[in-house]
């Protein structure tokens, strides 16, 4: 039986290939004849770079950043080269398909340097919190010779517009007085009255892996979705729509770019980053999920299997209409693949061929199922595949 196991992150508990490890190992106590494949998936937020750097024997490159409320956070960055990413991913990249063979790309996750689980809930403060620690990590991208860049902007902690990232790369915000207002987060965007642009940018084309639609403004927009889990108070969700308003606004007449980039769909991710990087340097916005599928090779090896082993924190009807976990087992159940989902709460349909399993017992505190989700999760993947 050939086995494909692909976890996504249990949020807050496992990553995508702590979970993929656990459950090959207790597939393994249980069926050691089985052949697994394991194939951990990224989102664009926590493990996006180093699933996406591991999977094609890339180099990760260590920095210290600025973290989400200042201070020195340890970050890194992914290095693979031009040729080893497959293609139809390097075609979704818009990479040339020439001769170019050393050419590296850098692979940037901003929940490593911007993100809201380097936080505790106490810290968490969008009028506070700055993206200028994504932005050191695409210059530490540049300086490395990267051609390209790939940006999962998943998990942040920041709605900066990605100001602060691009405070990184010189841009400035000036007071009436024409002094520096730095960092130049939400609560100090009263005082920023223009902004100016560097001269001479040098920065590699910039694609950013972005599954969500939001635009930045309005009752879909970042603050309004987003905001609540970053710590912004519902009181103040106007205060900072008007505040982004004039500051997405002033960046536009500073790039010389047109406003209604705000409303494009995605311009809202991370924050607003998405539409900061496509004002501000002419970045991308990419099907994220799409991506990650390519660039793993999914689909070949979802035909190679025989089995799919699947699961994420919460599986729901709409899982399977989603991305992730819930493409995945979609996609299976086309080839007529069986599948098996895990996941700390399970509220789908099952439906023919699809098993789903609750790794967390009936009434237990979510504290706690966080804490034991290893064990959980190893110990019903055991009685899955266990002998009756």
């Amino acid at each position: 039986m050939r086995t494909l196991i692909a976890f996504d992150k249990f949020k807050d508990s496992l990553t995508a290939p702590d979970a993929c490890v656990i459950a090959a190992r207790a597939l393994a106590a249980q069926q050691p004849g089985w052949r697994v494949e394991s194939c951990p998936l990224a989102d664009g937020g926590e493990g996006f770079s180093d699933i996406l750097t591991r999977s094609i024997n890339g180099q990760r490159v260590d920095r210290e950043v600025t973290g989400p409320r200042g201070g020195r956070q340890a970050a890194g960055l992914g290095l693979v080269t031009h040729e080893s990413i497959p293609p139809a991913a390097r075609i979704l990249l818009g990479l040339a398909a020439g001769n170019e063979s050393g050419h590296r790309v850098a692979v940037i996750e901003m929940a490593t340097a911007s993100g809201l689980a380097l936080l505790p809930p106490d810290q968490r403060d969008p009028w506070q919190t700055t993206s200028r620690g994504t932005g050191e990590l695409l210059r530490a991208a540049a300086d490395a010779g990267a051609r390209a860049v790939l940006l999962g902007v998943g998990g942040s902690a920041t709605h900066d517009l990605g100001l602060g990232a691009l405070g990184a790369l010189g841009f400035r915000f000036l007071d009436r007085d024409g002094a520096s207002i730095d960092p130049p987060v939400p609560a100090h965007w009263d005082r920023i009255v223009r902004i100016e642009a560097p001269r001479g940018l040098s920065l590699p084309p910039v694609a950013i892996a972005c599954d969500v639609t939001n635009p930045v403004l309005g009752p879909r927009g970042a603050a309004a979705v987003y905001g609540p889990q970053k710590g912004l108070r519902s009181e103040d969700l106007p205060r900072l729509e008007a505040a982004s308003l004039r500051l997405a606004d002033l960046l536009s007449t500073a790039c010389g770019r047109p406003a209604a980039l705000r409303d494009v769909p995605g311009a809202g991710a991370a924050g607003g980053i998405a539409f900061g990087l496509m004002t501000a340097v002419g970045a991308r916005l990419l099907p994220g999920f799409d991506l990650v599928a390519a660039w793993l090779d999914l689909e070949a090896r979802l035909e190679r299997a025989d089995l799919v082993i699947t699961g994420e924190g919460r599986f729901d009807d709409s899982s399977l209409e989603g991305k992730g976990p819930g493409a995945v087992a979609a996609r299976a159940l086309a080839l007529g693949k069986p599948v098996h989902v895990f996941a700390g709460q399970v509220t789908a349909a099952g439906r023919p061929g699809l098993h789903l399993h609750a790794i967390t017992p009936a009434g237990m505190p979510l504290a706690q199922a966080l804490r034991e989700a290893p064990e959980l999760l190893a110990r019903r993947v055991a009685a899955a595949f266990g002998s009756p």
